[in-house]
């Protein structure tokens, strides 16, 4: 079989190494890839975005299964695209990822079908968003409606922060269009999980549970970040919590999507808050989430092909999904800088035993030498079947990718294992 995988960074890289296992596939086409991925599959040099050129390639190099992952092109309408000229794709399509392409879309989803969120407003305007604020409770979360790489969300723990952010997504349009729209929400407390949910519209298989690390600094300090490493699984998510939310969120999610005429295939993640009044949705993604993809997949026993593929096809239910009863960490090394302003260009060098465990996110090929090109620049991952195994291994293998003003938190994994005690 040809795959098409949509997207570059770390997340893909993870997808393309466990697509590799499966003995069918004979060849797998990167739209971009990276440098790193370059050792794992066909890079070619068209845009995540630039759906024509995706949809032209797809065709003329008979592509038989496409895997959109990128948030961007799902809300673009890529899947969609490239079932017009039948190529059958994971991922959903344009009405299904409008769960993620729009918070307003989303909580009002939530609000209309019962499903636990965090009590919400939306605004289109600035002055009533900015008289609504003058009595909400602080904090309080502000995000932009649309996609913004995962920075549209700011906690504001005074009322002067949040109408500074308030006016910065709304008047000076800090994150283009995306912020025209606010949702001002309740700022809950508790424990956060991060579930990522194989679906095919009718039933929901949930993959391992997985904690990420958002801040740039130790002990969850400093400016939010695509996410500096991650564990699975989370240690707060019970088998009791597990059935309430299968029973409460992700089954009565595919129903109401199902309701709307917006039947969801594909990877829903749910981000989730355990709050002392129970679960609740802190945000919806329409694909597998980064760094998470980088933990749950190496503890995926079934091959990932095969369920991809019934998720398109409606036969998720007769298709096993097993997880091996196994602790993975995912520590991230990012440059210097970064998630502000950066350094780029610098060589990455690894040890082979680094290289094998490590997926590359932001670099590239120039001249036989890898070079970084982005703010995370690589994910280690290693599994063990125990957490604090997981998390040793998972530094030392990480401490064997080196490249000039490297910067790697040194405390993924600690929050977990202080629960497990």
């Amino acid at each position: 079989m040809n795959l098409l995988v949509v997207g570059g960074g770390g997340r893909e890289h993870a997808i393309i190494k466990k697509l590799k296992e499966n003995k069918s596939v004979s060849a797998i086409y990167a739209l971009p890839g990276n440098g790193g991925i370059a050792a794992d599959a066909t890079c070619v040099s068209i845009g995540a975005t630039d759906i024509d050129k995706i949809v032209e390639f797809a065709v003329a190099n008979a592509i038989d299964y496409a895997v959109v992952a990128p948030d961007d092109p799902l809300v673009l309408g890529c899947v969609d695209r490239l079932r017009e000229k039948g190529i059958p794709c994971f991922g959903p399509d344009a009405k299904a990822a409008i769960i993620e392409g729009s918070k307003a879309f989303s909580k009002n989803l939530m609000k209309k079908y019962g499903i636990p969120t965090a009590s919400y407003e939306v605004f289109t305007e600035l002055p009533k968003a900015l008289e609504y604020l003058k009595t909400a409770p602080i904090p309080t979360v502000i995000k932009a409606d649309g996609l913004a790489l995962g920075k549209g969300v700011i906690i504001a723990q005074t009322r002067e922060e949040a109408l500074e952010a308030v006016t910065d997504m709304m008047a000076n349009a800090k994150f283009g269009k995306s912020g025209s729209t606010v949702v001002i929400e309740e700022f809950l407390t508790g424990p956060e999980v991060s579930v990522l949910a194989f679906t095919d519209g009718k039933v929901v298989k949930p993959m391992v549970s997985s904690m990420d690390h958002k801040r740039i600094g130790d002990n969850d300090t400093g400016l939010n970040t695509g996410g500096m490493g991650t564990i699975a699984p989370n240690p707060y998510y019970t088998e009791q919590i597990a059935a309430q939310c299968m029973e409460e969120i992700f089954l009565p999610t595919i129903a109401a999507m199902n309701a709307e005429g917006r039947t969801f295939k594909g990877c829903l993640y749910f981000g989730l808050m355990l709050t002392p009044n129970g679960p609740k949705v802190i945000e919806y993604n329409c694909r597998f989430g980064d760094p998470e993809t980088q933990v749950v997949l190496p503890l995926l026993e079934s091959d990932l092909l095969t369920v991809m593929q019934a998720c398109t096809n409606g036969t998720l239910a007769e298709t096993e999904v097993k997880f091996a009863d196994k602790c993975a960490c995912c520590v991230i090394t990012a440059s210097g800088g970064y998630p502000e302003s950066y350094g780029k260009g610098y060589e990455i060098t690894m040890t082979t035993d680094a290289a094998a465990h490590t997926y590359v996110a932001g670099a590239k090929l120039e001249d036989g030498k890898l070079l970084t090109s982005g703010g995370r620049v690589t994910g280690t991952t290693a599994v063990a079947d125990s957490l604090a195994d997981a998390v040793k291994k998972a530094y030392e293998l990480a401490n064997g990718v080196e490249f000039e003003n490297a910067y790697r938190r040194s405390d993924i994994g600690q929050r977990a294992l202080a629960a497990l005690k």
